[in-house]
């Protein structure tokens, strides 16, 4: 991650002399999608047997996106059963910048928002610039 971070993203231990499975991470919002000017952030726990299990990663920003639960959980396959041991966390992280700009409308984890992004993308848009300029920018509200 120091040599070669991924554009608009890092992750660090939050203390490395302690703990190096329980990490910190941020995405910021990529330009010309809704959440641009946004910093969201993200909770990131390696498993013990990592890399042969994915990192549990879940976002501690509220966001608003169909394949991102209210609690932060996320609809990503490579966290998932596409996981391969020679997946890292910035591929993981660059995954995320990506599923930001493009949700995948076959599997959501919050139904409403899915069927806004389904039927009104413009509507979808609106309502992610302004959970982004509540949630993600300045004064930032984490999840419970």
């Amino acid at each position: 991650m120091e040599n070669d971070p991924p554009p608009l993203c890092e992750a660090r231990p939050v203390d490395p002399t302690k703990d190096m499975f329980n990490w910190v991470g941020s995405i910021r919002g990529p330009d010309d999608s809704p959440f641009q000017g946004g910093t969201f952030r993200l909770a990131i726990r390696f498993p013990t047997d990592f890399p042969f299990k994915p990192p549990r990663v879940h976002f501690t920003t509220r966001v608003y996106h169909p394949n991102i639960s209210p609690q932060g959980d996320i609809c990503l396959d490579i966290l998932q059963d596409k996981w391969l041991p020679v997946l890292t966390i910035r591929t993981v992280l660059l995954s995320l910048c990506s599923l930001l700009t493009d949700p995948n409308p076959e599997h959501g984890l919050d139904n409403d928002i899915l069927q806004v992004y389904r039927t009104n993308k413009k509507m979808y848009e609106e309502n992610a610039k302004e959970w982004t300029k509540k949630y993600a920018m300045e004064n930032q509200e984490t999840l419970p």
